[in-house]
């Protein structure tokens, strides 16, 4: 970690933010369209700085970037597309993943690079090469059972009893997948992860964070039998990894985590026990989410508490981020100043 980004703070606000305050759509074109992309990405970082300029916020509002995903949103669903699943695109919402409801196990691992979604993602990439010379950014990548759900639906967790066979191929399948849209992605921007988890940048390495949001769902023992191996062969393969679990038990899988060799970051849910993380983490970064709901339901002298317990509880900044996904448009401006204010403070602090 470098030392000038000792505890940094990230925000990422939900397309119903952005609509309300600018206008912005997020149609197919938002995604898609060479020029709006650049355009709407810089639209992005100028209303942030004219928000937020005071803690370095918006430092490319003047820059058209090349960025082929959208780095200032959460939006993970084109793994899904291109295995089969419908999107369905909104003014004010991300991208929504429709299941097909699938009762196959069949995933073309050949030919997935070749489908629609990726032509046209392909298409993007050139013609954004062709007038800028570069690409930058990235996209999300999702998850394996993150996308096994939406291809499956809720059929997957009971699958993973009763057909275990058929689901280990599944999952095998599914992160062969991932991993070569994930090292194509990385090929061409030297990054992979920053629209899971913005707190990324400030690392020295580009991290490949995993997302397991759906692993609320299931137990310690499913986890380790169907899919703790993906994440050790990937902790070895795509390097550094981290883990992206925004639920909030991401301590019920700590013995599991513990066993991941260079476990570079982990992106831990609001509720996780952040103590109890630590002690058996002691080398990962932790990025510490805060929940938007309780941040509307507190006072800014609450929110100031809470955040300096989480970095307490952490027990080394050096190796400690804060940040907040999917603040809604009704946010007050006040709250994020104050996410930002604080941390400023500790990092004085702990500087002395």
């Amino acid at each position: 970690m470098n030392k000038k980004k000792l505890l940094p703070v990230e925000i990422v606000f939900h397309p119903s933010w952005w609509n309300k305050h600018t206008g912005i759509t997020f149609d197919e074109d938002f995604f898609y369209h060479p020029l709006k992309r650049v355009e709407v990405e810089r639209r992005m970082e100028k209303e942030l700085y004219d928000r937020f300029g005071e803690f370095g916020i918006g430092e490319d509002r003047d820059q058209n970037l090349p960025i082929v995903g959208a780095v200032h949103n959460a939006a993970g669903y084109i793994l899904s597309e291109m295995l089969g699943c419908e999107i369905r695109y909104a003014d004010n919402q991300a991208p929504q993943v429709v299941s097909p409801k699938r009762e196959d196990f069949n995933i073309d691992v050949d030919g997935a690079m070749n489908t629609f979604p990726m032509k046209r993602l392909y298409r993007l990439i050139d013609a954004l090469k062709a007038r800028f010379g570069y690409v930058c950014g990235d996209i999300n990548w999702q998850g394996v059972l993150n996308v096994a759900l939406d291809l499956r639906g809720e059929g997957m967790l009971t699958d993973m009893v009763l057909r275990v066979e058929e689901s280990e191929k599944y999952f095998r399948d599914i992160a062969s997948v991932i991993q070569q849209f994930v090292r194509f992605v990385y090929g061409q921007t030297s990054t992979t992860s920053i629209s899971v988890n913005r707190i990324v940048k400030h690392l020295n390495s580009a991290v490949f964070l995993h997302s397991e949001c759906t692993h609320t769902l299931i137990s310690e023992d499913l986890y380790e039998a169907f899919l703790l191996p993906v994440d050790l062969q990937w902790s070895k393969t795509l390097y550094p990894f981290g883990i992206h679990y925004c639920g909030s038990d991401p301590h019920r899988y700590v013995d599991c985590f513990a066993t991941i060799p260079n476990l570079t970051f982990l992106d831990l849910g609001w509720g996780g026990d952040v103590k109890c993380l630590r002690e058996k983490l002691p080398n990962t970064f932790f990025s510490i989410r805060l929940d938007p709901v309780t941040i509307h339901d507190t006072s800014n002298a609450q929110l100031e508490s809470i955040i300096r317990k989480l970095v307490s509880d952490s027990g080394n900044p050096i190796l400690t981020g804060v940040c907040c996904i999917n603040m809604d448009g009704n946010t007050d401006d006040s709250k994020i100043r104050t996410i930002y204010q604080t941390a400023e403070t500790v990092r004085k602090e702990y500087s002395l």
